[in-house]
């Protein structure tokens, strides 16, 4: 079995299955548009149709590729973005924490030795 479609703890699997899925119905969709838009013209022989209907769904699967990487390059940015804000907050409440017990500690030393 390959790492791909082994379950993992972040559901690879799953991603991988609901990406797959998402981008058959794009393909489905952009078939029918195509098939939409040459249904008009009549005058096509069958091969120009065929034709047609071939450049018009790969180019809307172009774009949809395109459009897809795009937002995938966001996601990963503000995932960068969320992890640094994460981590700097995480920091902020250890030290925070840590204070506090320290703090803590020098009254009930200092209450313990009067």
């Amino acid at each position: 079995m390959s790492d791909l479609l082994r379950p993992g703890p972040d559901g690879e699997l799953a991603n991988a299955v609901d990406g797959y899925l998402l981008w058959h119905a794009r393909v489905t969709e952009a078939e029918q548009r195509a098939r939409d838009f040459v249904e008009a013209m009549d005058w096509l022989t069958t091969s120009q149709r065929a034709e047609i209907e071939r450049c018009y769904a790969a180019d809307s699967l172009r774009r949809a590729r395109k459009d897809v990487e795009r937002v995938a390059a966001r996601c990963v940015a503000l995932r960068a973005e969320y992890e640094h804000r994460y981590q700097g907050l995480r920091r902020r409440c250890l030290g925070l924490a840590l204070s506090v017990c320290a703090a803590s500690t020098a009254a009930v030393a200092l209450l313990l030795l009067l």
